[in-house]
């Protein structure tokens, strides 16, 4: 594994050109194969990469998984994601690369806005499939960067290039939003397998070995990253996964409140919750009523059942 604490190192190690800025650069994979320098595998970068595939055989070592870059697709990276060790034939692959250092944003608003791009941090198998349309879109603005680069630096340079920045991750973000609908048919699929590990949870009573189910189980028992996971949700039923195992604790919470005699800190604990008064606190928020309050509302129902 290598890592390379600078842009510069990064260019030097895979036999490219001496990068145009020190804290940037994007290099036409077509032009130029990325990776044929003698430091082509296992890659730990220290900042932002956007990597735009196009053609070319194999596959590449994308964080704990090998993607097919065959067709054209954008791969993202945050800081410390292991990058690179895969059966990479880069002799046609085309594309761009575009690298970017945090310390390049340092003082503007952007510095802050990146790190809410969530599809940093998702898997391979998560990578973004674009449409014909939208290859176009992101290899125009991976040239005007380029380009803006390439030309004479001025007072200007650093805005511009920020705000084209800005306008590739908007424009990410609003594509994965459309594989996000395009793909309904399977993420409804995903949907009720993550509904099948709520329910597996709760009728097990895994809470009273595990505790609360968190996003990271929810997620790994479903093959895919947490961000995600929360954002294929979010676009299909408008909750994130957080909220899906909230609303599933306030649905079980509810049975128990009305049909059994379990007091309130025994169905906190059996949910999972080490304090009932976490517990009640989620459950007022939820439904503007305290655990008690709920099941005296019940008070004239039928009659409930011990456990």
């Amino acid at each position: 594994m290598y890592k390379f604490s600078s842009i510069t190192e990064a260019h030097q190690a895979l036999g490219l050109p001496k990068p145009l800025h020190p804290l940037i650069s994007v290099v036409d994979a077509t032009a130029t194969p990325v990776g044929a320098g003698p430091s082509s595998g296992a890659q730990l970068l220290s900042f932002y990469k956007l990597a735009y595939k196009t053609g070319g055989t194999g596959s590449i070592k994308y964080g704990p998984g090998y993607y097919d870059f065959t067709e054209g697709s954008l791969l993202c990276a945050a800081p410390n994601q292991l990058m690179g060790g895969g059966n990479e034939n880069t002799c046609d692959q085309g594309g761009y690369v575009l690298l970017l250092h945090p310390d390049f944003l340092v003082g503007y608003p952007l510095a802050q806005k990146i790190k809410q791009y969530t599809f940093f941090s998702y898997d391979a198998s998560e990578a973004l499939h674009l449409s014909d349309s939208e290859k176009d879109t992101v290899a125009a603005l991976f040239r005007s960067i380029e380009q803006e680069l390439r030309a004479r630096i001025d007072g200007f340079s650093q805005d511009v290039l920020l705000a084209q920045l800005e306008l590739l991750l908007s424009y990410t973000q609003r594509f994965y939003q459309r594989q996000f609908i395009t793909r309904r048919t399977v993420s409804r699929g995903l949907l009720a397998q993550v509904e099948a590990v709520l329910n597996d949870y709760f009728g097990k009573q895994q809470g009273l070995r595990q505790g609360l189910p968190t996003v990271q189980y929810l997620a790994a028992q479903v093959h895919l990253t947490p961000s995600y996971l929360s954002d294929m949700l979010r676009s299909l039923t408008g909750l994130s996964a957080q909220q899906h195992i909230h609303q599933r604790l306030i649905e079980q919470a509810k049975e128990r409140l009305s049909i059994t005699e379990l007091s309130v800190s025994e169905i906190a604990y059996e949910l999972g919750f080490e304090h009932s008064q976490s517990f009640s606190k989620l459950f007022k928020a939820r439904t503007s009523l305290s655990p008690l309050a709920f099941r005296r509302s019940f008070a004239t129902g039928a009659p409930r059942r011990s456990r």
